[in-house]
């Protein structure tokens, strides 16, 4: 026997042709129970779908949204960056993708943006924001329209997004945790956070990830609290300088996000005369300079161009209404010292 067809779909079910295409597009107006029989055909069939040829004889392409944070963070530009490569080697896959810039501190603003989208016939969304109510109660009404939206680098897990396409972050504040217990000198010094927004999820579960290891293993060591930067160099270099005066035994610093020029900048003085061991996140221009002229010690990232694959194929899945091969969707943490740039 062949392989079977919706032929024999619909003839094993005992439905229309009409049904079956419904079902296999999961389009509305069929009761369960016909849904049920459908999908039990198909199972006993052994029935695969070859999207790509369905895709191409119905024209369709897809219409996706990346909604990314404006401004000069190098980890981002290189997220676009990748984004684009892989719409360029998608055009065989009918896929077409536009990149939205927003304001990461503005809620409302991000809200403007998500309303624009909807309105803007487009089948999925993935989107890298804050998760406040603004931006959550957004995302809902996208779900409730039938987008398919994915959380990027950091979770929005209340939001009723379809997926989150990231690293573990908690697992991610964990290594980061080990690795600074692990490099220090001095078992009772003092840890300097730094993040950019500590309202950020991803932030937040890397600080988390990053306080247990401590207290679990290095418990001597004293974790102060998390200064915030918000992108403004003028900022960072006030709050570094004044940390280091309260805190001339600063022993390590850990900085928790991506915008990490500024923050470098910053510690340059401070880092000759008390030698801080320096962890940070993600393998910038920036980072991998620093690496090599041995300005800090290790980081931890995320393979980019899988971030933005992934989240195109976990997209394509959901507007598919087909499965996800959760291990090829992992994006693992990885971790880069000089010795293995």
């Amino acid at each position: 026997m062949g392989k079977p067809t919706v032929h024999d779909i619909a003839k094993t079910a005992g439905v229309s042709l009409a049904t079956v295409d419904r079902v296999l597009n999961a389009r509305p107006g069929v009761r369960q129970k016909t849904i049920d029989r459908v999908n039990e055909a198909i199972d006993s069939l052994g029935y695969i779908r070859d999207l790509s040829a369905a895709n191409l004889a119905r024209q369709r392409v897809y219409r996706f949204a990346f909604v990314l944070p404006e401004g000069p963070d190098q980890f981002v530009e290189t997220l676009r960056a990748s984004l684009q490569e892989a719409a360029a080697n998608g055009q065989s896959d009918r896929l077409g993708i536009k990149q939205y810039r927003i304001p990461p501190r503005d809620p409302h603003a991000i809200v403007g943006v998500l309303q624009r989208i909807g309105n803007s016939h487009y089948e999925g969304v993935a989107i890298m924001a804050p998760e406040t109510p603004e931006v959550r109660d957004a995302i809902l009404r996208l779900k409730e329209q039938g987008i398919a939206v994915v959380a990027l680098v950091s979770d929005l897990p209340t939001s009723g997004r379809d997926w989150f396409v990231g690293t573990n972050n908690i697992a991610a504040g964990r290594t980061a945790g080990q690795l600074m217990g692990q490099f220090q000198k001095d078992p009772n010094g003092k840890i300097l956070v730094v993040s950019s927004s500590m309202l950020a999820r991803d932030a937040i579960e890397r600080r988390l990830g990053f306080d247990k290891v401590i207290a679990e293993r290095f418990p001597d060591l004293n974790v102060l609290p998390s200064l915030e930067g918000h992108g403004d160099t003028e900022r960072i270099a006030r709050i570094i300088k004044r940390a280091f005066e309260l805190n001339p035994d600063i022993s390590g610093v850990y900085s928790i996000g991506s915008g990490n020029k500024s923050l470098l900048e910053a510690i340059e003085p401070f880092r000759i005369a008390n030698s801080p061991i320096i962890i940070g996140h993600e393998l910038t221009p920036t980072m991998r300079k620093a690496l090599i002229q041995d300005n800090i010690d290790a980081v931890i990232t995320q393979n980019v161009g899988h971030l933005a694959r992934s989240a195109i194929r976990v997209l394509k899945a959901k507007c598919d209404n087909a499965k996800l091969l959760e291990s090829q969707e992992r994006i693992r943490i990885e971790i880069v010292l000089r010795e293995n740039l």
